[in-house]
């Protein structure tokens, strides 16, 4: 079985074929081909050239083209050369190549005239590099014709003396899990994995007609397209790509025996029903994982085997391969290549069949080690065996099943997690065409699973797909949160890099336990202690101009002193009291409403100033009533929005000085059972409360669950308007929508506007994207140019988000009126969507705290009549850097836009997107800030109180 007769130099495999196969097609790229004698003399010539360059036995020399002829010429030219070949990625960028060259070491390049300015732009930080450009037309300096190497005789002749045991080539890894790693391999390992597998197992041979889509660069291609043809003398059509639409018509023009291609092309094949397409033998899967449902459904539409293997670049070629005939096991990778010898090993002892180990393999074909890191390769290479650091099982008759990756394991509060064993039940869910399953940090569980789907056309079922899990996994195997992604991000060889996949663009679409520790909505529940109030026997002052109304109805439940005053500073001239109320105005001020809520915040910012600031009032208790200005409940409405903001100032004071006051909201001044109420709010726990029939109600921040259902689809035809797109969380969302939503037409507002080049940079973003934008300066506050905006666009407003924060920019009463702007003039909008900070809900920045209240207030008043409407909190970002408030830490922006996403399907009007810190929970938390807080992240926990 074992072809040693093609373990040989590559010269000499050349020169036979040269004379066996002269005039056979060696190599076509649809755009010029190669005859066997052709190949032998133009890389015998180019060998020779190379060495009159420079270039001398054991130098590293990088290869950076495409899928064309002459990326395998020079694989053979620059081994000729006795240089040690360097293949990478054509679409590498100008970091990855700088990395590239400084680790490997390498002196020349072979490279297209694409790359030329890629490659000119690195010459700074590698002087002594010299190119090779291949393509027409004169070079540019320190740049050589390929060409003209391949088209003329040399002064000297090629070396051809490579030692089959010397470093021939260097691939480099994936990167999956950070920096490529070079793997060095001889002539003798890789030419072992031909003779031993790919040319005995699927048969491979001169009357073969190979179709090659693969990337060149990739061990793969590497062994069986580039070493494998060679060897057997066979003829290969090599692709520029491997879309299923450029594989099929080369298909039915090429005609192939042999076609190499990833799942995706196989999918297409079955769906086209193999029209016009004939004379295949048989098929090699390359690339992602091969369902099991595909493989069968091909073989029974072609007749034809379709063969994966499981291997890796460290040891050039295939570990174990299914045949193309014989028995197979559902979701194996097949039997161990005949000559390597492969161990389970768990603990340093191998394990028995059924049992899980990591896969150790020696061979003729395993690497020589990783280049210029001899700790890692006695660390993989220790005891003359080659830990690869997967995991996988033996069944009894000897079939490998692949479970997973050491360092993918998610290892859930103890307990393992093998993403494939996840993804293999999600793949299988109606609806998905890809899955990725990643761990994902979580503060006491350690890790999580967390799922990110590829859906069809007509989309997927997250209630269905968490059904399916519960039903076939145990519940710490069930995804904690589902996401929906374009493209699962995978190295150009298939594999999925799972490391980024936490940060790429992806819409939550589920959570398996049906709630988001980190998304909370604000309740208002009886206070917990619900005693007689006690008599008020010391001093309370009662100051505003509604003050005696207040008064009367306390002397009927109260037995001290009572006093009417018309102002604080009329309270401040008298003798201290024990309590005093100040009673807001449920009126007054400007007509206008952004006018009014300025002045009253300013008012009350004055008063409370000069408050605090006595001395002699240190011991004084300080209530502020307030009527109307929250809501406790979505059957409520607002009574006055010019008095919600001074809730968020109140906060934002009691933050800053914990103890000091209380604030309380009231229907109504008049009656014992309001001043009995008001007694109990004053003398009760919490700094925080209302009064409504009677009962005193306090603050608690939920945890909200959210059922497995899709977010509201937003109008794809439709523009959506990102007022504030400037700032963090306006920006964010914007591309959020178009990422994750699929939004194709964006208008987004900035008070500053964008720099020309920023704006290009923007807008060629998303259009990468399929998105287009419009940018406007300007905010929501300028009447005349929002209602401009909104009936001049090229589509009718779907959506609207406002993220505009106060600040130099945004005073407080630009922001109020652009909110106010926004809700008459979208009023229909199916999106309407205010993004405030956590002032509003946590105390803050006193202006940015009151415009967050107001907008809380006015989308609870939009959704008591009937309109859409989220105010969504969303807490301190990372990129702010630390929290300000004592037990909430930051989050990330991706972990804030799967709230977003939450926040849409719950529809609950309005949420705060908050990170509880349990960290901060160790040590006295501030009064005002957070009371009897409960860790949100651990199960059986249900809200967290606000003030104390």
């Amino acid at each position: 079985m074992l072809r040693t007769d093609l373990i040989r130099p590559v010269p000499d495999l050349l020169r036979e074929n040269a004379v066996r196969h002269a005039d056979r097609v060696a190599y076509s790229d649809g755009r010029r081909s190669v005859t066997y004698a052709r190949l032998e003399t133009r890389t015998r010539r180019v060998a020779g050239h190379l060495a009159g360059l420079g270039l001398h036995s054991g130098d590293r020399a990088m290869i950076c083209l495409g899928n064309r002829v002459e990326n395998v010429e020079s694989y053979f030219a620059l081994t000729r050369a006795g240089a040690v070949g360097v293949p990478v990625s054509p679409w590498s960028t100008d970091a990855e190549l700088s990395y590239l060259l400084d680790d490997s070491g390498a002196r020349l390049v072979v490279t297209d005239a694409a790359h030329a300015a890629q490659f000119g732009r690195l010459l700074g930080g590698h002087p002594e590099l010299r190119i090779v450009l291949v393509g027409t037309g004169a070079p540019p300096p320190r740049c050589v014709s390929y060409e003209a190497l391949a088209a003329t005789e040399p002064v000297a002749p090629a070396r051809d003396d490579l030692g089959l045991d010397e470093p021939a080539w260097i691939v480099y890894t994936a990167g999956t899990t950070g920096k490529p790693k070079g793997v060095v391999s001889t002539q003798r390992n890789c030419l072992w994995s031909v003779a031993a597998c790919y040319v005995p197992i699927p048969g491979l041979s001169s009357a073969d007609r190979v179709l090659w889509p693969l990337p060149l660069f990739h061990s793969l291609s590497h062994i069986v397209c580039v070493l494998g043809v060679l060897a057997v003398g066979a003829s290969a059509r090599i692709l520029p790509g491997f879309s299923a639409d450029e594989v099929l018509a080369a298909m039915r023009e090429f005609r192939p025996s042999v076609l190499a291609g990833v799942p995706t092309v196989y999918h297409q094949l079955v769906r086209d029903g193999g029209a016009g397409v004939g004379g295949l033998r048989v098929c090699l899967v390359g690339g992602a994982v091969l369902p099991a449902g595909l493989r069968r459904s091909f073989e029974e539409l072609f007749g034809v085997p379709l063969i994966d293997a499981y291997g890796s670049t460290e040891t050039c070629g295939a570990i174990a391969m299914n045949w193309p005939s014989g028995g197979r096991v559902e979701g194996s990778c097949g039997l161990p290549v005949p000559g390597v010898a492969v161990r389970l090993v768990a603990s340093g002892i191998d394990v028995d069949a059924g049992c899980e180990g990591e896969v150790w393999v020696r061979g003729p074909n395993v690497m020589v080690g990783y280049h210029n890191r001899p700790e890692l390769t006695a660390e993989v290479l220790g005891a003359g065996w080659l830990r690869t650091g997967d995991l996988a099982r033996f069944d009894e008759s000897g079939f490998l099943t692949v479970t997973g990756r050491v360092k993918e394991l998610i290892i859930r509060a103890g307990e393992n997690i093998h993403p494939g064993e996840v993804e293999d039940v999600v793949r299988g869910v109606p609806g998905v065409v890809d899955v990725a399953v990643v761990g994902k940090p979580h503060e006491v569980l350690g890790e999580v699973p967390v799922a990110y789907v590829v859906p069809d056309p007509d989309g997927f079922d997250p209630a269905e797909l968490l059904a399916v899990c519960h039903e076939r996994l145990s519940y710490s195997k069930v995804p904690e949160e589902v996401y929906e992604i374009a493209m699962i991000p995978r190295t150009v060889g298939g594999k999925i890099t799972r490391h980024v996949l936490l940060e790429q663009p992806a819409r939550l679409r589920a959570a398996g336990s049906g709630q988001y520790g980190s998304l909370l909505r604000l309740d208002w529940v009886p206070c917990s202690l619900l005693f007689d109030p006690p008599a008020l026997t010391g001093s309370l002052a009662v100051a505003g101009p509604d003050a005696a109304e207040l008064v009367a109805g306390l002397r009927a439940v109260a037995d001290g002193d009572l006093r009417a005053y018309a102002s604080l500073g009329e309270v401040r001239a008298e003798p201290v009291p024990d309590v005093t109320v100040l009673v807001v105005p449920e009126r007054g001020g400007p007509e206008d409403v952004a006018e009014a809520v300025g002045d009253g915040v300013r008012s009350m910012v004055a008063e409370l100033t000069a408050w605090l600031a006595d001395e002699r009032l240190s011991a004084s208790a300080l209530v502020v009533a307030t009527r109307g200005a929250v809501a406790t409940s979505e059957r409520e409405d607002v009574g006055e929005l010019r008095r919600a903001p001074l809730w968020g100032v109140l906060r934002s004071v009691q933050a800053e000085h914990p103890g000091r006051i209380r604030v309380v909201d009231v229907e109504t001044l008049d009656g014992a059972e309001t001043g009995a109420a008001l007694i109990s709010a004053v003398t009760g726990p919490d700094p925080q409360s209302a009064v409504r029939s009677g009962v005193v109600l306090v603050p608690r921040l939920a945890r909200v669950a959210v059922p497995a259902e899709p977010v509201p689809a937003i109008e794809p035809r439709g523009t959506v308007l990102v007022a504030g797109a400037d700032g963090l969380r306006g920006a964010a969302i914007a591309r959020h929508l178009a990422t994750a939503h699929g939004v194709r037409q964006l208008l987004l507002m900035s008070a500053d506007g964008w720099p020309d080049a920023a704006a290009a940079e923007l807008t060629a973003d998303f259009a990468a994207i399929g998105a287009e934008l419009t940018l406007e300066t300007g905010t929501a506050a300028d009447r005349g140019t929002l209602e401009s905006l909104l009936s001049n666009g090229k589509q009718p407003i779907a959506g609207v988000v406002n993220a505009e924060e106060t600040g130099s920019r945004y005073p407080l009463e630009a922001v109020v009126r652009g909110i106010i702007n926004l809700h008459e003039l979208a009023r229909d909008a199916g999106l309407f969507v205010l993004v405030t900070s956590a002032g509003g809900v946590l105390g803050g920045r006193v202006e940015q705290a009151a415009a967050d209240a107001f907008g809380v207030a006015l989308i609870q008043r939009r959704r008591h009549r009937g309109l859409p409407g989220l105010a969504l909190a969303w807490g301190p970002l990372a990129e702010e850097g630390r929290s300000r408030f004592p037990g909430i830490g930051t989050m990330s922006t991706v972990d804030g836009l799967a709230m977003v996403d939450a926040a849409l399907a719950a529809d609950q009007g309005a949420l705060s997107v908050l990170r509880i810190d349990t960290r901060d929970l160790r040590g006295p938390v501030p009064a005002a800030v957070l009371h009897d807080l409960i860790d949100l992240s651990m199960e059986g926990s249900e809200d967290v109180s606000l003030g104390s």
